[in-house]
């Protein structure tokens, strides 16, 4: 894992550099003084791990997490114990650890940020797994090439020209037909259940007569359409 020091005081970094040593797996790649030049820093560089102090001069620890995106795990290290309710709100501190330091706290802290480290890795290597090109497609709105994941698509609907494709996080207008997406969609997931709906038969939540619940739409199905929709479902 690559870690950062941000503490104004050149001991607490020796400190916790010497402590970092002993540990496997783990390496210190920079130090700062001061919060702003670890921004700049991070502009360029991706780290795994930050141990930060809170109050050092004119930025302080807790306004740098808030000011930098997506912020790794850090381990706050501090002689203030009062931010130790304010700090655990945010999701990356996995660690608060009071001046003077004491090792066994320090390696339960590192321990603990080396597990969620991993565990993120794991799933990521899943996604990059199970998400492949097939699984992929690109639509072009206001002549921009959209990419979309189709595993997240659950209901496409015609609208004269056009068509909106529904997924788990935004709608898209494409102007297209029913017929050509039908054609890119799996078949194996994607089913056409009325001359204006395709559905993920993997989303619905409810059937009742002639209508499928897929999140909050309601979709007709056609009476033709649906004996091949009951094929398809797993029914008990």
């Amino acid at each position: 894992m690559k870690c950062i020091i941000i503490d104004d005081e050149a001991t607490a970094r020796l400190i916790i550099e010497n402590y970092c040593s002993d540990i496997k797996g783990l390496q210190i790649i920079e130090q700062f003084s001061n919060a702003i030049d670890a921004m700049k820093y991070l502009n360029q560089h991706t780290v795994d791990l930050i141990f930060l102090d809170i109050h050092m001069p004119n930025f302080n620890g807790m306004d740098f997490i808030q000011t930098i995106k997506n912020p790794p795990n850090v381990i706050l290290t501090t002689s203030d114990p009062n931010f130790a309710i304010e700090a655990f709100e945010y999701e990356c501190i996995v660690g608060y650890l009071i001046k003077p330091i004491d090792l066994n706290k320090f390696n339960k802290a590192v321990q603990k940020a080396v597990t969620q480290f991993k565990s993120k890795k794991v799933e990521k290597q899943k996604a990059d797994v199970s998400l492949n090109e097939d699984d992929i497609l690109y639509v072009n709105i206001d002549r921009r090439l959209i990419k979309i994941d189709m595993p997240s698509i659950y209901l496409v609907e015609a609208k004269g020209d056009y068509i909106m494709i529904k997924t788990e996080t935004k709608n898209y207008i494409v102007h297209s037909t029913l017929k050509k997406i039908e054609e890119k969609l799996p078949d194996n997931t994607f089913l056409k259940v009325h001359r204006s709906y395709i559905i993920n038969v993997q989303k619905i939540i409810d059937i009742e007569d002639n209508c499928v619940l897929i999140k909050k739409d309601i979709v007709p199905v056609s009476r033709s359409n649906r004996p091949i929709l009951m094929k398809r479902l797993n029914l008990l």
